[in-house]
């Protein structure tokens, strides 16, 4: 499990100097390697892998980059799938305060530089895979993965919880902003240059997503399938080349067989050991669909049955994180993905998530509206509306009619939040939503000039996907989601909602794109597979948890939660059409997140 913890401080200050000298001997005790030292100014990793999580040293011990690096349209990738920094190439990057990284680079890493007036600075890549926090302890800047590292070896306090983000995590599902779960730690942004000084300059956006979304292209469709298709391929292989056996999640559905086929586009790189999840369900069980796939591919498939008898008492004791987590999706998977792994070799598991927001998978007349905002009334605006049409399935007339609307009117990145909770009293939602600047990314907030098909996709792929398991962090293997690479994102975001939906059809570009790597019948698939029976059976199985957990827990007693209301959804049995039963979920994650902070606190307090 790779981490990083840095900290800067003034090496004049004796109370700090004294500080900086205890974390360092903690955490060379606990088995961290330095990797980068100057005057008030060390960088700890743990982890590191050559070739997957490397440490690439700057010219003139100018500062490091922790992670994974690519350069940008580098095809010629070697068997390990690594690089070497040149002197010239390092010197751009700090005589350009990390600007060079973003433009020329891209993968998953996090950089510690100076800048040109001797600050330490900090800059988090654009797609924000790896986590990255700041906390102030004394005068002491510390930047860190992994929150639970700062109290067990460092023996810090845990801070208190920061009751209006628990609210806006409940309305909003994810935390998006600087501000966090709990008090005095921050979250650095995806692409933002951070000052390590207490209290230093404010920061820096040298890569916001809204700003790429505000630069569209228009091909024509062959073009734009040719891009989408380029980018996806290079992003796949060159995280194929980092790793000699690699798990791959193939559920039988379109994104996770583009990225498949994409890594077979010539001989691979990596032993593939396909794995298929099933259970009972009309549309839990796509076995036929991954079978086809993996037979395509010549790949071993691994077909697993979800965990009929799973219980949420495994996943009320998570690890020490910033904001909550969600255990929807981790419903009995991560024993099996880690036996599975283990059984194969392999310390790592892909999957195609972030394609369902990449390509598109949307069943609304939006585009329609995208293709007025861009191009106007021109000679293919009636055929973008018969497509809008038959994408959102409603007639040509009333879909002409949302495109002038949607067009015309005013419009927000926040709309439908809350709006079908069934458990939050309405005033704390208002009040999430009256503090929606603390909590929502920012770049979301301003993207209210976009066409309104862009700024939904926007809102589904600003926050980053999690990189660490809170449920189960040391076994189970490293996650990577190669769709959500900066490359490929750039391109989505660029392309109109109109071309990524092309002919009517969710994911209608990516389908075109790669129907030569596709089994026809997962190409022309139109049904979407779902967990929301086995959801419904492990709430069902875990009521008297769910009870004890929520009706005296510490949201209700806050007023976060509408305890008569908590009380009539739990006492009855569940269907899987109740639309509650994901929100009882995420309820019971949150509660156990907050139990989890009120152990780790009191513990200390002892």
């Amino acid at each position: 499990m790779f981490r990083y913890i840095a900290f800067s401080w003034a090496a004049a200050h004796e109370v700090q100097d004294a500080l900086a000298r205890r974390f360092a001997a903690a955490l060379g005790f606990g088995g961290w390697s330095r990797a980068y030292s100057s005057a008030g100014f060390n960088v700890y990793t743990v982890g590191c892998q050559q070739g997957v999580n490397d440490v690439y040293v700057l010219p003139s011990h100018a500062g490091i980059v922790l992670g994974r690096l690519f350069r940008r349209n580098d095809l010629a990738l070697t068997r390990t799938g690594d690089i070497e920094l040149s002197d010239q190439e390092g010197d751009s990057i700090v005589q350009t305060d990390g600007r060079a990284l973003v433009d020329r680079f891209w993968g998953r890493w996090i950089a510690f530089m100076p800048s040109r007036t001797g600050t330490g600075h900090v800059l988090r890549d654009p797609t924000g895979t790896l986590p990255c926090y700041r906390m102030e302890i004394e005068g002491v800047c510390v930047v860190f993965s992994w929150l639970e590292d700062l109290f067990d070896l460092m023996e810090l306090p845990v801070p208190a919880v920061n009751w209006d983000a628990v609210g806006a995590v409940l309305v909003y599902g994810r935390l998006g902003a600087r501000e966090t779960g709990l008090h005095g730690v921050t979250q650095i942004l995806p692409g933002e240059l951070t000052s390590l000084t207490p209290s230093g300059s404010p920061s820096r956006a040298l890569w916001r997503a809204v700003d790429v979304a505000r630069s569209p292209m228009d091909p024509e469709p062959e073009l734009a399938a040719e891009m989408l298709r380029d980018a996806t391929t290079q992003c796949a292989r060159a995280w194929m080349a980092c790793y000699d056996d690699i798990v791959l999640r193939l559920s039988g559905g379109v994104d996770s067989a583009i990225l498949l086929g994409s890594f077979f586009t010539t001989t691979p790189t990596a032993r593939i050991t396909c794995l298929n999840y099933f259970s009972a369900g009309s549309d839990s069980d796509e076995r036929s669909y991954a079978r086809l796939a993996a037979a395509r591919a010549n790949c071993p498939l691994v077909e697993r049955h979800r965990d009929a008898d799973f219980h949420l008492n495994e996943v009320i004791n998570p690890a020490l994180t910033p904001n909550p987590g969600n255990h929807i999706g981790r419903l009995g998977s991560d024993r099996i993905d880690a036996e599975v792994a283990r059984s194969v070799g392999a310390d790592v598991l892909f999957t195609g998530a972030g394609g369902d927001q990449l390509f598109e998978e949307v069943r609304c007349s939006w585009p329609a509206a995208d293709y007025l905002q861009l191009r106007g009334i021109d000679r293919g605006f009636l055929a973008a509306v018969l497509d809008a049409a038959r994408l959102g399935h409603v007639s040509f007339w009333q879909c002409l009619a949302m495109a002038f609307r949607h067009r015309f009117s005013r419009r927000s990145s926040l709309s439908g939040a809350g709006r079908y909770l069934a458990l939050v009293p309405q005033d704390a939602i208002n009040a999430a939503l009256q503090e929606s600047p603390r909590f929502v990314h920012p770049g979301l907030l301003e993207g209210n000039d976009l066409p309104i098909g862009k700024l939904m996709q926007l809102r589904a792929l600003i926050c980053p996907f999690d990189y660490y398991n809170p449920f189960a962090p040391e076994t189970s293997p490293e996650l990577v989601h190669p769709l959500m690479s900066q490359p490929l994102l750039e391109v989505s975001l660029k392309l109109p909602t109109y071309l990524l939906t092309q002919g009517g059809r969710p994911r209608g570009l990516a389908r075109h794109a790669f129907s030569d790597r596709l089994p026809p019948e997962i190409a022309t698939r139109q049904s979407k597979g779902g967990t929301e029976e086995h959801i419904t059976d492990v709430l069902q199985r875990s009521m008297p948890l769910a009870r004890s957990l929520l009706l005296e827990g510490q949201m209700v007693r806050r007023g976060l939660l509408d305890r008569e209301r908590v009380e009539t959804a739990l006492a009855r049995r569940p269907a899987r059409n109740d639309a509650y039963v994901s929100e009882v979920h995420a309820c019971i994650a949150v509660e156990a997140w907050l139990d989890r902070i009120a152990w780790a606190r009191s513990r200390l307090q002892r």
